[in-house]
């Protein structure tokens, strides 16, 4: 390795190691914050709050990553200015292009690294934080999960257990449903088969059901059956998909569609980490040219706030085209893509003349 690259590469990613631990110190201050008021009222150890904070933040500063790079290449450009190497570089013959492919190469290996093991750890914390979180919610009792068997509920109504099991979801209905209700020392009471059977509300509406009860069958066209469970509080249960790893969400997606379940979510955090790297490299290069675009301004804070504007731009741009596909008002893959490629043309057009900065 040439020795002007290797003092880049270690230059960048101490500046990005000190971002890094900059805003993992941040967020977990503000997460220990929020988990001491969850905590206000319980009875639990001290150190609690701090042992869940340290399981939660992995994996918002994962979220964070790509502002995280842009403004650790900031900060790695305002050393440079500082030492005037930026401009020994330049008579020495090395252009600002080829010190910006360098710092992309290195950001796309970090990347990498990442979305392989960083995430795998991050998803892992993440996953134990929501169960032992769980453990202290007053939903506790209540529970559901989506394996290969179909949808299965766990729900508790006047002292009463019942399980559910349904192979089949399709917005607000079930398909092949069958409900086993228990009494408080697990007695069976009854059990309902339907093969359709409305979620919309708390008061499910159980169409043409088959009731055993007492060794005796009987049909009814049409029941009620009260739940702690809707669609939307369903919905709402799987949607934390930052707590499955990338074969974990590969595995979920295969259940979801044996119950017929919308895979657009976990297609859309798979596509999401799939793009990563390209969308850290992208940040880098955006974060060079708005440093070697500013470079004879003397204001530190005015490059930086440079930077923070157009992190908050980058941020709702994304986000808006992620609520667009997961709500399904425009193609998944356009809704992924869209924001990588308009900002990569950008980069594009203001790497013009970049060299003569």
């Amino acid at each position: 390795m040439k020795t002007y690259i290797k003092f880049l590469v270690i230059g960048f990613v101490k500046s990005f190691v000190k971002v890094f631990f900059i805003m993992m110190s941040l967020v977990f201050i503000l997460n220990i914050l929020k988990e001491i008021e969850f905590f206000s009222n319980k009875e639990v150890n001290a150190l609690y709050p701090v042992y869940l904070s340290i399981m939660s933040s992995p994996s918002i500063i994962f979220e964070m990553f790509p502002f995280i790079f842009l403004i650790g290449t900031q900060f790695f450009f305002l050393k440079l200015f500082n030492n005037d190497e930026i401009n020994i570089f330049k008579y020495s013959g090395l252009k600002n292009i080829k010190i910006i492919s360098i710092l992309s190469i290195s950001s796309f290996l970090i990347g990498i690294v990442a979305i392989t093991i960083f995430y795998s750890l991050s998803s892992n914390l993440q996953h134990h934080y929501i169960q032992i979180k769980n453990q202290f919610s007053d939903d506790k009792i209540h529970l559901a999960v989506i394996n290969k068997n179909g949808l299965w509920i766990k729900d508790v109504v006047n002292d009463q257990v019942s399980i559910i099991n349904s192979s089949k979801i399709n917005n607000n209905f079930l398909s092949n449903t069958f409900i086993s209700t228990f009494d408080k020392e697990f007695n069976l009471v009854e059990s309902i088969s339907s093969n359709k059977i409305d979620i919309k509300r708390n008061e499910w509406i159980i169409y043409d059901a088959t009731i055993f009860k007492n060794n005796v069958s009987e049909k009814n066209s049409l029941i009620k059956f009260k739940s702690n469970f809707n669609q939307k509080r369903i919905e709402s249960l799987f949607s934390n998909l930052s707590s499955l790893s990338l074969l974990k969400l590969i595995d979920l997606r295969e259940n979801y569609k044996l119950l017929n379940y919308s895979t657009v979510d976990v297609d859309m955090q798979i596509y999401k980490i799939a793009t990563y790297p390209l969308f850290l490299v992208i940040m880098t290069i955006l974060s060079s040219i708005i440093m070697l675009n500013t470079k004879k301004s003397n204001s530190k804070v005015i490059k930086i706030i440079i930077g923070l504007f157009f992190s908050v731009v980058i941020y709702y741009i994304n986000n808006l085209f992620n609520v667009m596909g997961s709500t399904e008002k425009i193609p998944l893959m356009i809704s992924v893509w869209t924001p990588i490629i308009f900002l990569a043309l950008v980069n594009l057009m203001m790497l013009i003349n970049i060299n003569e900065k």
